[in-house]
């Protein structure tokens, strides 16, 4: 069963199956916009200019909401029309069951 799933859907495969969790794409931009966002306010501090100083900090925030979000949010690895498509089907009927949920997602991709 496992090896016609990895056949089926690599993605989910590899996506279940990583430890971490860890989006590596939005961990790497958060950091650098942390750096960023530092050296621009150092920047504004040399020149003495608030609002590039103002601006560093927003950029150094970002940069740090990217960092705390790629540790917190579940299925980071997930792509986000996955997401989207199964939060539409849940809206649509709330009372059924998971199984049954998973039976009817799993129907949809092979057999639709």
């Amino acid at each position: 069963m496992e090896e016609a799933l990895a056949a089926d859907d690599p993605r989910l495969v590899s996506a279940m199956s990583s430890s971490s969790g860890v989006s590596r794409n939005r961990l790497g931009l958060g950091v650098a916009l942390v750096i960023a966002g530092i050296a621009t306010i150092f920047g504004g501090l040399i020149a003495q200019i608030t609002a590039i100083g103002l601006g560093g900090f927003l950029i150094a925030l970002t940069g740090s909401v990217l960092v705390y979000r790629a540790f917190t949010t579940p299925g980071a690895l997930v792509p986000a029309s996955a997401q989207g498509s199964e939060k539409a089907s849940r809206a649509r009927n709330p009372r059924k069951k998971l199984g049954d949920r998973l039976q009817d997602r799993w129907d949809q991709r092979n057999f639709e």
